[in-house]
């Protein structure tokens, strides 16, 4: 299984937990990075995450979420179709940041785009993308319920 994460899915274990979802979200977050550490899914990386990672401003923060990043098996730079192809997301009103993980979640064809931004999960829903986005809570309840 190959699987991408954004960063608000990468930071979701370090938010304030005290609130369900939030600790949900994490949970299913470290869940996912465990499988990926054991070697049973693959994490990819991106020139994306590293950029939006760096611009982080609490460098504690930074340091976590790089932590459970460092799992990543494979990274991918931002070419030129790449960038042609979030052009094409952000007319479906995605933001830059958001469209670029799209291209390069498509461009590795990944089996998932993980995030727990809902805008983003259900603006992706109205686009040509060959990549699933989902929340992942729901993605990890639907793929271990076929185990």
């Amino acid at each position: 299984m190959r699987l991408y994460m954004d960063v608000c899915c990468l930071g979701r274990p370090f938010d304030d937990l005290t609130q369900s979802r939030i600790y949900l979200e994490a949970e299913a977050v470290l869940s996912i990075i465990s499988r990926c550490e054991s070697g049973e899914w693959d994490l990819l990386s991106s020139g994306v995450i590293d950029f939006e990672i760096s611009q982080i401003p609490d460098s504690e923060i930074q340091d976590r979420i790089n932590t459970l990043y460092s799992t990543a098996t494979e990274h991918h730079s931002i070419t030129q179709n790449i960038a042609n192809r979030a052009i094409t997301f952000k007319n479906h009103s995605i933001g830059d940041f958001d469209s670029l993980h799209m291209a390069v979640a498509e461009d590795a064809n990944v089996d998932v785009l993980l995030t727990t931004d809902d805008r983003f999960e259900k603006r992706a829903k109205n686009t040509d993308t060959t990549v699933k986005v989902a929340n992942p809570v729901t993605w990890l309840m639907e793929v271990t319920d076929n185990e």
